[in-house]
């Protein structure tokens, strides 16, 4: 994903940091919101990153791809949100040139990881409600673990070699007051296809297919009661996660419609960010509202319970 900020030429705007227009009190109000903001996304995901490691009975191949895009949110709130919701503060990059080189890149790759991790998790689904016998089979927490490796190795790989073919750092330019990533024409169009077309292509097309598998075992259901604990218990984790994937989709759509279009009119790209980064506050909450076992998990948390032993062994579900 590109954050491109850039006219026609790929020039600088030119564009100074303007003068403060609002109150203190709405600068303080703004600052305290932004920082609610980071605490609520950094502690919320660490409590799904603790959650899923600690007990066993998390140990599952779906659940160690939520721990992945839990990781990803972390970071984005540790390493991305302050500097971002800064910026759009501020009106402002008050930064210097390296930590605008670290904020692009580390943007890049953790937002795209998310996307990845999303893309995953519709794969994991659909062939959890496709062939579960299959699924059962084949798919282990270790080789899901492998594969969620590998996603971020590739991932890395992916990136270094953008920017080492792009120009490396000379695609990154620091304006008076803006910091953004400059891609020519030709690698824009690639790296759009690889990071938002395909991916939300899979995300979509199995989405569809799952809710329609989901629909298959609901008429299933009322005609025999044959494992209806386990089809209901898949029906409702793709029910859950159609929902995180389409608030996922609903924060991710703005700011590629308005990247396209700032390749021919100005667009401020900031307040899109925004819903980007608000995706990886919301996760937790979509959890916290539909998972009965992550709630028991943060009242374990939070009374220090975990620290007992064999607490990793208590049943949750």
């Amino acid at each position: 994903m590109n954050l491109t900020w850039i006219n026609q030429t790929g020039k600088c705007l030119g564009i100074s940091c303007p003068e403060r227009s609002v109150s203190t009190a709405v600068y303080v109000l703004l600052y305290v919101s932004g920082a609610a903001v980071v605490l609520s996304t950094v502690c919320g995901n660490l409590l799904i990153i603790i959650s899923v490691c600690h007990f066993k009975q998390l140990h599952t191949p779906t659940n160690m791809l939520i721990l992945s895009l839990a990781v990803s949110d972390f970071l984005i709130g540790v390493l991305v949100m302050p500097t971002a919701l800064t910026w759009i503060i501020e009106s402002c990059w008050i930064f210097n040139g390296a930590h605008c080189v670290f904020s692009v890149l580390t943007s890049l790759s953790l937002t795209t990881s998310s996307i990845f991790n999303v893309a995953l998790i519709a794969v994991d689904r659909y062939f959890a409600l496709s062939n579960p016998f299959l699924y059962t089979k084949a798919v282990s927490v270790n080789r899901m673990c492998y594969v969620v490796v590998s996603m971020w190795i590739l991932l890395l790989f992916y990136h270094i070699a953008l920017q080492y073919f792009n120009g490396y750092y000379t695609n990154i330019v620091i304006c008076p007051g803006n910091c953004f990533s400059s891609l020519d024409e030709g690698w824009f169009l690639f790296d759009f296809l690889m990071e938002f077309t395909f991916p939300f292509a899979v995300i979509i097309i199995l989405y569809v297919r799952v809710f329609a598998i989901a629909r298959k075992h609901a008429t299933a259901i009322r005609d025999l009661n044959v494992q209806t604990v386990t089809i209901k218990s898949e029906r409702k984790a793709a029910k859950v996660l159609g929902i995180l994937v389409s608030i996922f989709v609903a924060c991710l759509l703005p700011y590629f419609i308005c990247t396209i279009l700032v390749t021919v009119i100005q667009i401020d790209l900031r307040f899109s960010l925004i819903l980007v980064y608000l995706n990886s506050t919301i996760n937790p909450v979509i959890y916290a509202l539909f998972y009965p076992w992550f709630r028991k998990c943060v009242k374990l948390t939070l009374t220090l319970t975990i620290c007992n032993t064999d607490s990793s062994l208590m049943n949750i579900l």
